[in-house]
């Protein structure tokens, strides 16, 4: 009888949101992990479920197969990998860097290729899903990279996410979750239009929306946003700093490509007043407040 092959051992940096659920549930599928965070409080919780804890970034690759990155931009993704005691200083040739950050396409590239001249692989595998995907291990994953690495990575991908596509080259991932975060905010602002236009014309947004999401404007953001809305919750699943972040990698990559997003251009200006509002903390849907500020009307519990 065969020995079975010993599984992946696996790094995962950042643990905020998002990346603390990621791990915990690389933990749960029975996957060694070496897990570091700049703070404290997310290392200790998953050393006490059973992983283990990397002093650096270099320190969590000298000791993994594939090493995963969940940061919240571009730079930092960057500066982990190549900057001092990062990734690249450790990491062995035939290793993998995976990375579950939202960062611009070019970066992607730029990394895959760097790290190609070590001989590691790369792969740039953005998530969607928020918080509750992530807890849950149902994230729809999208990767860019070769099908080489992806096909290593895989059951990891399926420990985490209910869905892994490999879209194409290094940075396709990246240009498939800036798709996907098009979707996104035209989704956000256009709940808030049609809550706040409800309100506005004297009519129950709550029984509005219930009629509405059985046809042809059913959408997740339809069944899992208003109840919460309704409730005066507006805490972050996913915080609108970081759907205003990822509006200006989109736009960014568009005027490289030259491709029209005006629409994207509106609800980018949305996001961003709700930032220069002090609403960054708050969930994405929460882009209704920047709505009921302009209407000058309030939508949610009633007195």
């Amino acid at each position: 009888m065969a020995t079975p092959a010993p599984k992946l051992r696996l790094g995962y940096i950042g643990l905020g949101l998002m990346g603390k659920s990621i791990a915990r549930n690389m933990l749960k599928a029975g996957f060694p992990v070496v897990v570091h965070n700049r703070s404290r409080q997310s290392v200790n919780e998953l050393v006490a479920e059973g992983a283990e804890e990397g002093v650096s970034p270099a320190d969590v690759a000298s000791r993994a197969d594939v090493v995963f990155t969940n940061l919240p931009d571009s730079p930092d993704v960057w500066n982990v990998i190549f900057g001092a005691n990062g990734i690249a200083s450790t990491i062995k040739p035939g290793s993998i860097v995976v990375d579950n950050s939202t960062i611009k396409p070019y970066t992607a590239k730029e990394i895959a290729a760097k790290l190609k001249e070590q001989s590691v692989f790369s792969l740039d595998a953005p998530v969607s899903g928020g918080d509750v995907g992530a807890r849950n291990g149902t994230l729809t994953i999208m990767v860019g990279g070769e099908q080489e690495a992806f096909d290593r990575v895989l059951p990891v991908f399926m420990a985490i996410g209910k869905s892994a596509t490999l879209i194409g080259d290094a940075g396709a991932g990246q240009v498939c979750k800036a798709a996907n975060q098009i979707m996104v905010a035209v989704q956000m602002t256009a709940m808030a239009e049609l809550l706040v236009f409800s309100q506005k014309a004297g009519v129950d947004p709550a029984k509005v929306v219930g009629a509405i999401k059985g046809g042809a404007a059913q959408c997740w953001t339809l069944d899992v946003k208003p109840p919460r809305l309704f409730e005066g919750n507006r805490t972050p699943g996913f915080k609108a700093s970081m759907q205003h972040k990822d509006l200006g990698i989109v736009l960014d990559t568009a005027r490289q490509y030259g491709a029209p997003l005006p629409v994207t251009a509106v609800n980018a200006s949305l996001f961003e007043a709700m930032v220069q509002n002090g609403m960054q903390d708050l969930d994405n849907s929460a882009v209704l407040g920047v709505l009921e500020m302009m209407g000058n009307t309030k939508v949610g519990p009633k007195p």
